[in-house]
């Protein structure tokens, strides 16, 4: 049993376990304890999985696997198509109960946000209090939760990956070389694959390593990122928690000055591309979407255009957003040289508010990536941008 005592700062990250699946099962009781899948297109085989239950996991059964596939590892396998309105509202029904109990909560994504109970904790058994808000979350909302405990967001975070489903975990600085430190450094909350591969060059291959490492040579290494993780390797993280982190923001853009003429469509579609990776990542990280893309063109003469376009559902991946930004850059270009390119998302709300009505047209791509775009966030939020590299549509030169 953890102890009682607590000085500083409390930070707990709840994170629903298997959360689509989950809904469903409480939703129909009659799905519980059973090999689940939530599926885009369920009654066609070349579907994706979008969650699996607990139960459909130990069989081997993964997010964004092929239903084929699936059912070749688990033959009893049950399938349900997504209702994303059912899930938008357990999680607003999640997130007003946490805010029972302290009025800062940081929704970072449909399933999971961060709390900052130092005022509300009082004289209350830390874990307790945990326990009180899982076994809520279950009985009330019949929804399981794992939930990190720690002094600032990103041991929080650790905390709660570290047992799952309903999984308690204290995760304090002197608790770090017993639960933090032995785990491989690309386990890490904000390390990919290739920053990972990037140390294993430099002989660090656990996060006591990364703790443990000239800050200067990571420094040089991976820049002021580098700095970061050697701080949150050591339980270093100034970030507060944010209700309004979201709602505050009402544009999300990017732009580049370019040092000479630039007029070749093909090399403006691959700024454009740059841009509206920066664009999806800044979003990303606000939890945003928007549904009014916007690019900005300067001349060489330094005349400067706007151009918008507001779109029927809000979008918030490069893919699309390169996509409307190119369609502006071809409809307002006028074929002088370019000095300055900037593509901007308008009129933001957060992703989890987002209402998007999907025709039969659209449903299979939109089921892949909205679970798809969920799992490759939280490679890249690993801070590897780097591990992900995607192709762009639509880049003919012609």
């Amino acid at each position: 049993m953890e102890e009682k005592t607590w000085n500083g700062k409390i930070v707990f990250h709840v994170d629903m376990n298997s959360f689509y699946a989950s809904v469903e099962q409480n939703h129909d009781p009659s799905l519980r304890g059973r090999p689940l899948v939530i599926a885009g297109n369920p009654r066609e085989r070349r579907g994706i999985v979008v969650t699996a239950s607990y139960e459909a996991r130990k069989y081997g059964v993964k997010t964004t696997m092929p239903v084929w596939e699936a059912l070749k590892k688990c033959p009893d396998l049950l399938l349900r198509k997504p209702d994303f309105d059912k899930y938008r509202k357990a999680s607003a029904g999640i997130f007003e109960l946490l805010e029972e109990y302290t009025d800062i909560v940081e929704p970072v994504s449909i399933d999971e946000g961060y709390m900052d109970v130092t005022e509300a904790f009082h004289k209350r058994d830390v874990v307790k209090l945990a326990e009180e808000i899982q076994n809520r979350l279950q009985r009330e909302l019949g929804l399981p939760a794992s939930i990190g405990v720690a002094p600032c967001r990103f041991l929080a975070k650790m905390a709660s990956d570290m047992k799952k489903p309903l999984g308690i975990t204290v995760l304090r600085k002197r608790d770090l070389p017993r639960k933090l430190w032995p785990l491989p450094v690309e386990e890490m909350h904000g390390i990919g694959n290739k920053t990972a591969e990037k140390m294993r060059q430099m002989q660090i291959t656990t996060i006591g390593e990364l703790a443990f490492s000239p800050k200067e040579s990571l420094k040089d290494r991976f820049g002021v990122n580098g700095v970061k993780l050697h701080e949150r390797a050591n339980g270093i993280d100034p970030r507060h928690i944010d209700p309004e982190a979201a709602s505050e923001v009402k544009s999300v853009g990017n732009s580049t000055t370019i040092s000479y003429d630039v007029t070749q469509r093909r090399e403006l579609l691959d700024i454009l591309k740059g841009l509206s990776s920066k664009v999806e990542e800044r979003m990303r990280r606000k939890q945003v979407c928007s549904s009014n893309i916007q690019i900005t063109i300067r001349y060489k003469n330094r005349r400067t255009i706007t151009r918008s376009r507001k779109l029927l559902n809000p979008l918030w991946n490069k893919e699309d957003i390169y996509i409307e930004a190119a369609a502006l850059l071809d409809k307002y270009w006028d074929h002088h040289p370019v000095r300055l390119l900037g593509v901007t998302g308008l009129d933001v709300i957060p992703i989890d508010q987002a209402y998007k009505q999907l025709d039969l047209f659209t449903y299979e791509q939109d089921i892949q990536r909205e679970e798809l775009h969920r799992t490759m966030a939280g490679l890249e939020e690993k801070f590897g941008s780097e591990i992900i590299s995607k192709g762009f549509p639509g880049q003919s030169g012609k």
